[in-house]
């Protein structure tokens, strides 16, 4: 966190000084650095127990190299179920989650740390390279029979079982990403950066990768069939994604399911332990239908 902070400081001092078209250098790191927290006693111990495995993917949007991301394994059930974190952090966080699936014997769990994130190589990261790397982890280990997202991991699995043409018996989302250029504008308004230099910005985004930020709507993104079995919690007083974007894109896709968690907050839902034995019997009883 000492280094976003640090980011956001130099961001707010060049916004003084600075004309918009110089603004871009800071404004990269600003979107794209997904801050790393310290393991826990209890998530070093889930990553003593996991079998490591590692995929490579490349990074031709910050580092120009091949990129090592690291991912884990605990069970050995013939049903797996993928856990893909959000932003900036890490498969170990899921411990809690984690821990009580493994309670059943029917699952292999398989997570990763996306790149830039925990201990998978990185500093900056994106969307594109969450989904690479996600691509990539299913291709070591198998097409999973239930994903399991939190907020960038969410739209990430949407992306990445598409474009793999992938469909789950169960598919959870929590607290999902809906809108990315909205996300991208509120952390640059957060920072002072006007409206000029965020337009730089986007534009500068769509130079870069071909597309614009927009494209990155879940709305658009979200191509399963209306008998996907897919189970989405999140709070109503998420102060991360502001909830009437979920609740367009839920309107445009009546058949998913939903429960909310009212206060449980954006980053510590996955923490809640109504959440973890929601998605415990929601998996129980997806396996038991199939």
């Amino acid at each position: 966190m000492k280094k976003l902070k640090q980011i956001i400081q130099d961001v707010k001092a060049r916004v003084a000084q600075s004309n918009p078209d110089e603004m871009n250098d800071l404004l990269w790191p600003l979107i794209c650095y997904p801050p790393k927290m310290p393991l826990r006693l209890q998530q070093e111990q889930l990553l003593a127990d996991a079998e490591k495995f590692s995929v490579v993917v490349p990074d031709p949007y910050f580092t120009q190299q091949q990129l090592n991301i690291n991912a884990f394994k605990w069970g050995n059930g013939k049903n797996k179920v993928l856990i893909t974190h959000g932003w900036g952090s890490k498969a170990a966080d899921f411990d809690g989650l984690i821990t009580a699936l493994l309670t059943n014997t029917d699952l292999q769990i398989v997570a990763l740390d996306a790149p830039a994130c925990g201990s998978s190589d990185g500093e900056l990261s994106n969307l594109l390279l969450f989904v690479n790397a996600t691509k990539a982890v299913i291709a070591a280990s198998g097409k999973p029979d239930i994903a399991i997202g939190h907020s960038f991991g969410a739209m990430t699995n949407v992306k990445a079982l598409s474009e793999l043409n992938v469909t789950p018996t169960l598919l959870i989302s929590i607290a999902p990403f809906i809108l990315l250029q909205e996300n991208f504008i509120k952390n640059m308004t957060a920072a002072g950066v006007s409206p000029m230099a965020q337009q730089n910005f986007l534009e500068d985004f769509k130079a870069r990768y071909g597309i614009c930020p927009s494209y990155y709507n879940m709305s658009d993104l979200y191509i399963f069939d209306t008998d996907l079995d897919h189970w989405l919690a999140y709070d109503e007083q998420d102060m991360m994604l502001p909830d009437v974007y979920l609740q367009d894109f839920l309107k445009e896709h009546p058949s998913i399911k939903t429960k909310n968690y009212s206060g449980a907050g954006h980053e510590r839902i996955i923490k809640s332990a109504a959440l973890t034995n929601d998605v415990a019997e929601q998996v129980r009883v997806a396996l038991a239908d199939k």
